[in-house]
């Protein structure tokens, strides 16, 4: 999963980026409105955290432009104001939840792990297909009960498919979903990580549409 962070304070922003990359979501972000703006217009976002307070462009201008763009990508909205009349402003302007600062990192993840799951119309955290249970919450996988190692990557790309169960996912999407914005769009590694993921989880999970991409096997 691919977030963007908009937060014009360097630590802040800093430390959610490395907390989510921990958490394991691939991040981008941005000091200003201007910026933000940009690459929530460009690029493909799972969900954003979006401060209020911005320079350049505030966030309500900033969120109300992707709604007007036909953004609609779940945004986690951040403000120091901790009033009524933000909050709804807010939400007005198109936000799906809102967190006041100070606020503890770990209700932020839990809240964003939330829209997620709501955007894709999953209820809770464990996501299955077959044998497999993957727990977006712990970062566990297991196979028939059995717990498997999976790298960053690969659960990555295992999650983003189960999120989209019964759905082809071309290997463009993936990479938009999966990696930050510096990521080389022509390497393999999508390819590699199919691949991994099959020997570890079998082979007949993720089934390949020739020229479309890929996509979880309802069927086992």
């Amino acid at each position: 999963m691919r977030v963007l962070v908009v937060e014009d304070e360097p630590n802040l922003r800093r430390q959610l980026k490395n907390v989510l990359e921990q958490a394991g979501y691939a991040v981008d972000s941005a000091g200003d409105g201007e910026e933000g703006h940009y690459l929530g217009a460009n690029e493909t976002y799972d969900a954003v955290v979006l401060d209020l307070g911005l320079p350049e462009v505030d966030g309500l201008t900033v969120l109300d432009r992707w709604r007007r763009e036909g953004r609609t990508m779940p945004v986690l909205v951040l403000t120091a104001r901790d009033s009524w009349a933000d909050k709804v402003a807010g939400l007005d302007a198109g936000a799906d939840d809102y967190l006041a600062k100070p606020f503890q990192i770990e209700e932020l993840v839990a809240r964003l792990r939330a829209l997620i799951r709501r955007s894709a119309g999953k209820a809770t955290s464990e996501l299955t297909a077959g044998g497999v249970r993957l727990d977006g919450r712990s970062g566990r996988v297991t196979l028939n009960g059995e717990p498997v190692k999976m790298t960053a990557q690969e659960f990555k790309l295992l999650s983003y498919l189960m999120h989209h169960k019964g759905k082809v996912v071309s290997r463009t999407e993936l990479i938009e979903h999966i990696y930050d914005q510096d990521f080389d769009r022509d390497s393999n590694t999508i390819e590699v990580f199919i691949t991994r993921i099959r020997k570890k989880l079998g082979a007949d999970l993720i089934l390949t549409t020739r020229g479309l991409g890929y996509s979880l096997n309802d069927q086992i």
